[in-house]
């Protein structure tokens, strides 16, 4: 294979000041090292450890393609085809929401309130599932209760499954519209990060989550359908006493607390996220 005549550095160097002038200003230089990293199918230590080593010309031509992609805000985690959360590497694709450091706070908030192992078994469900984050990462933790997790979008289902397996972490995924699918029974706990952005939010076309599904952002003219509608069901699918968890906007937590009341939840609780904005509401039911 022939060699280029740039090395790592160099590459890595520019390819940064590129994604800063286009724009893709979070993390430009992570950016260009997880891409480089990704095309050479090395640690990132390789690349600190060998700076000055040239780069194959087949190499820089395919880094040049990805380039390219992020320099149009294709996001990062597409690219890679994965995302890693809570130390899980999880296979993602266009078809569900990439997940956020922000919802491992979710995760945290769960497994502080799920009930201590017994020999009773404990239920959960994850509802709006997606890459199946948030029960895979619960179920890592405990991996004495059933956990259960369902999405509306097939694909979204099958790339579940798929991490359940790749991972060794049994949970039962179901296709369904909400609670639609699921037979007659009672959680001790519902955890969701459901859609919850307004139809007509002008973010959605801007950067990143211009790539993100649709379906898995918005959620009416007030972004507050689906979790409404999660609320109010829910009752019918949590035990006496079992907690609600829902991630939501940060403007969102006063209707959201308004909604837990109008239908009889009690306890309610408010989580800030790492940058002190409101993002997740729990409530008890029933106690």
């Amino acid at each position: 294979m022939s060699e280029s005549n740039i090395t790592i550095a160099e590459l890595l160097h520019s390819a940064s000041q590129r994604l800063s002038q286009a724009g893709v200003d979070d993390s430009p230089k992570l950016d260009a090292e997880l891409l480089l990293c990704h095309i050479l199918d090395k640690p990132r230590s390789f690349i600190f450890t060998w700076p000055e080593k040239l780069i194959e010309a087949d190499q820089l031509k395919q880094f040049e393609a990805l380039l390219q992609q992020r320099m149009q805000h294709q996001p990062i985690a597409y690219l890679l085809g994965y995302k890693e959360f809570w130390g899980l590497p999880l296979k993602v694709s266009p078809s569900t929401l990439i997940p956020r450091a922000d919802t491992e706070i979710l995760v945290e908030t769960a497994l502080s309130l799920l009930p201590t192992p017994s020999a009773e078994s404990i239920k959960l469900l994850d509802m709006g599932t997606g890459t199946g984050a948030i029960a895979l990462a619960i179920k890592m933790e405990r991996p004495d209760i059933q956990v259960s997790a369902l999405d509306f979008q097939a694909e979204a289902v099958q790339l579940a499954m798929t991490n359940a397996k790749q991972l060794d972490l049994p949970i039962e995924v179901l296709q369904s519209d909400w609670f639609s699918a699921l037979r007659a029974q009672r959680f001790d706990m519902i955890v969701s990060n459901p859609p919850y952005i307004e139809d007509n939010d002008q973010h959605l076309k801007q950067g990143d989550v211009q790539f993100e599904p649709l379906s898995a952002l918005t959620s009416g003219q007030s972004g507050l359908e689906d979790i409404a509608w999660i609320i109010n069901q829910s009752r019918d699918y949590l035990k006496s006493g079992a907690w609600l968890l829902l991630e939501h906007g940060y403007n969102q937590a006063e209707s959201v607390a308004q909604l837990f009341s109008q239908y009889g939840f009690k306890n309610y609780r408010l989580i800030k996220d790492l940058a002190d904005n409101p993002r997740i509401s729990l409530a008890q039911y029933g106690q």
